[in-house]
């Protein structure tokens, strides 16, 4: 099945891109960050500047409360607090630009929203220095780019997992970089924001919708796992939907789609708040790990295809922001990659 996308519904004048510039940021803190760490607060309500940013601009003096610099990034956060960060002009940023091919939903001198394959990694970090989105935009902006987190490259304002695809936004100019991420720290609250994902699911839950408010922090004992930590994890709630099921186990569906939006933005959410609900992604091999008995009862061919899927079964197919420029409501569709709906195809099938 092809991509297909949803046009916006109006379309923003051609703008000039800004050069980056040095910003000063503030952010205060709520009731509900109350013994947060600084760098971790900061992270949180500057979602454009990476934690090893904040935690760089915090050690080198560039972070201040009340005139006062403070330069532990352990600091513990109290409410009422508000925090002023001095951002540094944008210097270059040494990474490598690459030729890589991009599926472009819609482009304009302040931002680009990608539709993101499987597979590909959003950020270059530890062992992953090159390939990259950010090296494909690289090369795709030229110097048309944000600078906002520390160095001229594309404005990173939201994520999605390396092995997730689907619709993604990123910011052209420090404005639109600026703009962007305040609407991601509202999370759609009192904004235009939308996000919403298809997830295929192990089993199907036993009502046709719900919500799952559990917040979610750091595994405990693996750092590469969240989990669902009621004293304390962060404050994470997902609206689902189911919309097929499919095939039967018993009395029970095998599999299901479901459609997820997100009233919060925390990192893994929807991979750990259907595994907590006992409905894992399948493909999910980090939150799914006790269902692999689930495709061994496949018949074939559904079996063999389940087994080729190489990442979580979870789509970003819906986003919907407020141009930063023109104040104008932007929303896309994006269906269902060729990898997901041939599996849909076959659980059908059952």
């Amino acid at each position: 099945m092809p991509i297909s996308t949803k046009t916006p519904e109006s379309t923003p004048p051609d703008l000039r891109p800004s050069q980056p510039s040095g910003e000063r940021l503030s952010a205060e803190a709520g009731a509900d960050h109350a013994g947060l760490r600084l760098d971790l607060f900061l992270t949180e309500r500057l979602p454009e500047l990476s934690r090893t940013r904040l935690q760089a601009l915090i050690k080198a003096g560039h972070v201040c409360r009340g005139g006062a610099t403070i330069v532990d990034a352990k600091y513990r956060v109290k409410p009422g607090e508000t925090f002023e960060v001095a951002v540094p002009p944008a210097a270059a940023s040494g990474l490598t630009a690459e030729s890589i091919p991009l599926e472009i939903v819609y482009e304009d001198a302040a931002l680009i929203v990608i539709d993101k394959p499987p597979g590909l990694i959003v950020h270059p970090g530890a062992g992953h220095a090159e390939g990259t989105l950010v090296n494909a935009l690289l090369a795709h902006c030229g110097d048309s780019l944000s600078g906002i987190g520390g160095v001229a490259r594309p404005g990173i304002v939201h994520r999605l997992d390396k092995d997730t695809s689907g619709l993604l936004v990123v910011a052209k100019t420090d404005h639109a970089h600026r703009a962007l991420a305040d609407q991601f720290a509202d999370h759609g609250r009192t904004g235009a924001l939308e996000r919403g994902y298809l997830a295929l699911v192990w089993g199907a839950p036993s009502r046709s919708h719900g919500t799952i408010d559990a917040p979610v922090g750091r595994h405990p004992t693996s750092r590469t796992k969240m989990a669902v930590l009621r004293d304390k994890g962060r404050e994470a709630v997902t609206h689902w939907k189911m919309l097929e099921t499919f095939g039967e186990d018993g009395s029970e569906p095998i599999a299901s789609l479901l459609e997820c939006r997100l009233e919060t933005g925390r990192t893994h959410q929807v991979r750990v708040h259907l595994a907590h609900i006992g409905h894992p992604l399948i493909g999910d091999l980090l939150y799914a790990q006790g269902f692999k008995s689930k495709l061994r009862k496949l018949p074939e061919p559904a079996q063999t295809t389940l087994a080729k899927l190489n990442r979580q079964a979870l789509h970003a197919t819906l986003l919907a922001f407020e141009h930063p420029e023109s104040v104008t409501l932007l929303k896309f569709n994006s269906h269902l990659p060729l990898d997901l709906a041939e599996i849909i195809t076959v659980l059908r099938e059952l």
